[in-house]
């Protein structure tokens, strides 16, 4: 048996009236999730342990089955892994948002409007040249995720994600001290986003972009601190021989690396909405006809920056695509496989369209493979899913339903 988990990042939703109080994921033309539900098993998963914050690094850790609440130790560290930045012992690694801040000092924009990797890249060294040091170091990543490392420093601050407070004012959501050693962390941390408004605010990158009409990318906002992980491999938790992770982002293949698994990039893989499905596609199907390989992580973003924007009709879109362009496809191409392929869909998350971030809610989630015997869920979406066989699950039960 050979093993494929589709995870749609933020698929998950909330009903909406203005979609007949369906969510997206119902709403949606789904056929192929349908007819995999109709033939395979269903439930709800609860990937976000109580007490920690319901980010895609706590929820993508939960799905492969790691103890979260012991391992968790924040998205920056992971992220490094995947950009090959090394976190040496004592250092912190943050995600580093480039987010566009107004006049009247609110968060417009979590993601400075998507702004393009090579635009990123040019304000991420600006910000290296002028504010980093041998204990600060800025590093770019894709689009507005980067990374910032701190050396010595303690992790202990409290920094909130800036996709949660759309609107708010900066001045209320500064990074603080989670104790009094890291108190002098917590001020490290808002000097630079102080500093890092009066570099970014007029910079040619920002000019441009505005006379374009673009949110400016004019403020840094790091979060979500840590430091490396001890992390077992896969393989050593459950019986698999070897795995690949599929994905455009840095968080996700860094969840793989410490997770023992090959990262796969994908030429046109861009985290949105243009994603080149067909190429993650064929790259899964090429990784499932290696003999070596019986595990796929493969990894959508799309749904969850709908999710983000708030657009009801976008997330749709996403869901369908994944629906055309991957399930459908995917499930036609295994089931001609010498051997047999067992296939799992489901968010890590939701992301609801009416909150604009993430939530804790289980998620709905299906399993299915030729020899399964069904249970009597008719479509794939939350609220039949919380009829199947499966029930509620927790922790680590999923992976060890799906790789037996």
């Amino acid at each position: 048996m050979k093993y494929v988990i589709i995870l749609a990042d933020g698929m998950a939703d909330l009903p909406i009236e203005a979609l007949g109080n369906r969510t997206p994921l119902e709403a949606a033309y789904t056929p192929n999730m349908d007819r995999l539900a109709l033939k395979g098993r269903c439930g709800l998963l609860h990937t976000v342990p109580a007490g920690l914050h319901p980010g895609s690094e706590v929820a993508n850790m939960s799905v492969l089955g790691y103890d979260v609440a012991r391992l968790y130790q924040g998205r920056g560290v992971l992220e490094a892994a995947s950009m090959g930045v090394d976190v040496p012992t004592g250092t912190v690694a943050m995600r580093c948002n480039l987010i566009s801040v107004s006049d009247n000092n609110r968060i417009e924009n979590h993601s400075a409007g998507h702004i393009s990797t090579e635009e990123a890249t040019e304000l991420i060294d600006t910000l290296q040249k002028e504010l980093g040091n041998d204990n600060i170091k800025f590093y770019p990543g894709v689009s507005y995720r980067n990374l910032l490392l701190v050396k010595g420093a303690d992790a202990r601050v409290e920094c909130t994600p800036p996709h949660d407070v759309p609107g708010a004012d900066i001045d209320t959501v500064l990074p603080c001290a989670a104790v009094a050693d890291a108190d002098v962390f917590a001020e490290l941390l808002r000097d630079l986003i102080s500093k890092s408004r009066t570099i970014l605010e007029n910079h040619p990158v920002n000019v441009a972009r505005r006379k374009l009409g673009k949110y400016a990318a004019n403020c840094i906002w790091p979060w979500s601190p840590g430091y490396r992980p001890a992390m077992a491999p896969l393989k050593e938790m459950v019986p698999i021989n070897k795995g690949v992770v599929i994905s455009a982002v840095d968080l996700v293949f860094g969840i793989g690396i410490y997770a023992g698994l090959a990262t796969i990039r994908v030429d046109g893989a861009t985290g949105l909405y243009d994603t080149n499905y067909e190429g993650k596609l064929q790259a899964a199907l090429k990784a499932l006809g290696d003999n070596d390989t019986d595990f796929v992580f493969l990894h959508i973003e799309a749904s969850d920056e709908a999710g983000h924007e708030g657009d009801a009709q976008l997330k749709i879109k996403t869901i369908e695509n994944l629906d055309r362009m991957i399930v459908g496809p995917l499930a036609e191409s295994v089931a001609c496989m010498p051997e047999p392929v067992r296939i799992a869909i489901l968010p890590d998350h939701p992301t609801p369209c009416s909150i604009r971030t993430h939530t804790s809610d289980p998620v709905p989630f299906l399993i299915y493979d030729p020899d399964i015997e069904p249970d009597q869920t008719a479509v794939f979406s939350e609220k039949e899913a919380a009829k199947g066989v499966y029930g509620e699950l927790f922790g680590d039960r999923f992976i060890k339903i799906f790789i037996t």
